[in-house]
């Protein structure tokens, strides 16, 4: 006798269709750990990277005085962790959201010192709302076709260089020098520290476990290379990195933290942001040009992620879109202003998700595992605090590289886009500003364009962008001669 009976999906199986997406309840679980523990490393890395710089005013996020990067860790993941929950329930889609690195180090670097970090997430804040403004009008679309794809390509390309960059310089790897080239390798041209070795280590285990695919390589790299810096300056007693003590720890001397678990109430930087503040500190086209460099990178990351993570889940439909859209995008602009709003920088969509995907995960329950993963990390923030730069700067180079990957999209045989991308690509890190190398791109590629006679097949956005940003270069000399 043949069997009829079937069994009834539960309430959570069809809200965020398991079954009819090919996967299981355990599936969907086991994703949400896979790309929890991808992700995770930011909880650690992103507080020292916003945590402990100190912007226009000489201050530090939160406490003002001292760098608390505790409570930015606890920020990072609390944030982290709702938007993540709400990408699986309004998104339902196995996509996670963290703090974004590029956007972070644009941040820190390119807004903060200029301005307060009150007034610096303020713009962060504001590029959210705009992003969700230009979702509900239809606009988003527009503007991401009016740059050409290659330019993109070369943005995210020269943020991977920055970030190496970035890496190199806080583990003293590279160093500036007062007389002879501007830079050198470690101390007077050698390597010759107990933290530059820790350095070295943690970046070719790192580069190992990243091109063996390991899971969590990023994380493992540096909680291994933090374990390995306590060992180290235990043995060697070696300190804090002064005048006289160049072979020094660059900022943390990695020694264990009195307690592990505790809780740092990550609401109280939900005060600590001024949506209009820049406008006061800056001028208004400079304001407006930060606000759009954190509108494009943000903007292009996520189309690249979700369609890149999409096809791999294999939720695209036959002309290349993906459901619920709206709703991604959407979240995506929410937690770019939660991210201002928190005082823990943009949050975007991350393309780790791709692991959990190789786990099985094709649903939105995923996403909430992630999400409820990073909200039980606040309570062990204080562990971050241990974590000396020598032991991150790996993995801003082995991101940087990731980042980089991309470059094989421009077509270098094209010189009409090849010098602009060129431009955008090392102009970030040559000049330490990421703005400085998207305002060099834009100008180039409008200017040879135009020269070249093409003018009718370059978009007004492009045209209206490039003015802006020869405006904010000419601002040096037109404050000259007022």
């Amino acid at each position: 006798m043949k069997d009829t009976h079937t069994t009834t999906p539960s309430g959570l199986d069809r809200f965020f269709s398991i079954t009819a997406r090919g996967s299981t309840i355990s599936r969907e679980v086991r994703g949400g750990l896979a790309t929890f523990f991808t992700m995770a490393y930011i909880v650690v890395l992103n507080p020292l990277i916003i945590a402990r710089a100190t912007d226009a005013d000489g201050q530090f996020i939160g406490d003002g005085l001292v760098a608390n990067v505790p409570l930015v860790a606890s920020g990072t993941a609390f944030v982290a962790g709702m938007l993540s929950i709400l990408m699986g329930v309004v998104g339902r889609v196995p996509f996670a959201m963290a703090a974004g690195l590029g956007l972070n180090a644009f941040v820190t670097f390119g807004i903060a010192s200029q301005m307060s970090w009150e007034a610096a997430m303020g713009l962060v804040f504001l590029e959210g709302v705009i992003i969700g403004i230009l979702v509900l009008t239809g606009f988003r679309v527009a503007v991401f076709n009016a740059i050409p794809v290659q330019l993109k390509t070369a943005i995210s390309v020269g943020i991977g260089l920055f970030i190496a960059l970035i890496g190199f310089v806080d583990a003293g790897f590279v160093r500036r020098v007062a007389a002879g080239p501007p830079l050198e390798m470690g101390i007077s041209g050698a390597l010759t520290s107990w933290p530059l070795l820790v350095f070295i280590i943690g970046l070719l285990v790192t580069a190992v476990l990243v091109a063996r695919k390991v899971k969590g390589a990023i994380l493992i790299g540096i909680v291994g290379t933090t374990v390995l810096a306590m060992i180290v300056e235990a043995l060697t007693k070696t300190g804090a990195a002064t005048a006289k003590n160049p072979a020094g720890w660059q900022l943390v001397t990695p020694s264990w933290p009195e307690r592990i678990f505790g809780f740092h109430n990550p609401l109280t930087l939900f005060t600590e942001f001024d949506p209009f503040g820049a406008f006061s500190k800056v001028s208004v086209i400079l304001a407006v040009l930060l606000i759009f460099t954190l509108l494009v990178t943000d903007f292009f990351d996520t189309m690249g992620t979700i369609v890149g993570v999409g096809r791999q889940a294999d939720l695209l439909d036959e002309e290349g879109q993906l459901p619920r859209t709206k709703e991604i995008l959407l979240v995506d602009s929410i937690g770019a202003a939660a991210g201002g709003a928190g005082s823990v920088s943009s949050n975007t969509t991350y393309i780790e998700s791709a692991a959990g995907v190789a786990e099985g995960a094709r649903t939105g329950l995923a996403s909430v595992v992630t999400g409820l993963m990073f909200l039980l990390a606040i309570f062990v923030a204080p562990l971050v605090a241990v974590v000396p730069y020598e032991a991150a700067a790996p993995a801003l180079v082995v991101v940087g590289f990731m980042m980089m990957t991309t470059v094989r999209e421009i077509d270098w045989n094209d010189f009409d886009i090849a010098i602009p991308a060129f431009l955008t690509i090392v102009i970030m890190p040559f000049t330490y500003s990421i703005s400085n190398g998207i305002g060099a791109g834009f100008v180039s590629y409008v200017l040879i364009q135009a020269v070249k006679g093409r003018s009718r097949d370059v978009h007004p956005l492009m045209w209206a962008v490039a003015g802006l940003f020869v405006v904010y270069f000419a601002l040096g000399p037109i404050k000259a001669l007022l």
